[in-house]
């Protein structure tokens, strides 16, 4: 899949949904695609969503959590 510009989208998610997605914890931080396991990852605390058909499944009952749990920062995000 690509963008209306012809360049591919990450995970098949639309550039426009990426500049509006954010995890749902608390803190409602900005989230990356993870090209290697297909999953959409929080940049704060590494928690990752499926992505199913195209569609990001930002549910945190489906999510896994990250090293902290949701919400606390990792050690990678710095």
């Amino acid at each position: 899949m690509a963008n209306l510009s012809g360049s591919p989208a990450p995970l098949g998610i639309p550039s426009d949904l990426w500049d509006v997605l954010a995890c749902p914890c608390p803190q409602h931080a900005a989230v990356a695609a993870d090209e290697t396991t297909g999953q959409v990852v929080c940049t704060r605390c590494q928690t990752r969503f499926d992505v199913r058909d195209g569609v990001p499944v930002m549910l945190l009952d489906d999510a896994t959590a990250g090293p902290n749990g949701v919400g606390a920062p990792s050690p990678a995000a710095g």
